[in-house]
């Protein structure tokens, strides 16, 4: 077997286009770069979003309006049910407690209890936000629901666009 005789495959190896090699080549004259303008030059260099002539997109789109998104309170959901699984009757549920048996709940963050599920035993639930149902299962179960404060002072999450703001 020589090298020559190799298979290659199916695909094998595509040669290169050899541009700028005359009209014969199939890539001659302008060698696939059009005619005139910024693309057929050595260097060329685009500007991102440059659309050439046309006005850009990012000039054509709205900057009016506002978003909340940075502002909005955002909670770490827990279920009832969870917690009747997770929590013996009696014990005292607090959103570090919460997160030492698997939610991932960090410092600063705000848990809501949400009524889904079943629970069944009594339990003291310490947590930053309740669902309406959340708050009528765990009293009828005879438990309480106690709300933490979200205050400034109150070790309740800041929005991120307004850490270091405060005076």
């Amino acid at each position: 077997m020589n090298l020559c005789e190799l298979n290659h495959g199916v695909r094998g190896r595509r040669r290169a286009a050899r541009v700028g090699r005359g009209a014969g080549s199939g890539m001659g004259k302008t060698a696939g770069r059009g005619q005139k303008g910024l693309g057929s030059r050595a260097g060329a260099n685009y500007l991102r979003g440059y659309v050439g002539g046309q006005m850009q997109l990012k000039a054509r789109l709205p900057k009016v309006g506002f978003n909340n998104a940075a502002f909005a309170t955002v909670y770490v959901p827990v279920n009832l049910g969870w917690l009747g699984e997770v929590f013996e009757a009696g014990a005292t549920v607090t959103p570090e407690a919460i997160g030492r048996n698997g939610v991932s709940v960090r410092r600063g963050d705000l848990v809501k209890i949400l009524g889904s599920g079943r629970l069944e035993k009594p339990l003291t639930v310490h947590a930053h936000g309740f669902s309406k149902t959340a708050r009528e299962a765990i009293e009828k179960a005879g438990g309480k629901a106690v709300a933490i404060g979200r205050g400034p002072g109150a070790g309740a999450a800041v929005p991120a666009r307004a850490r270091g703001k405060r005076t």
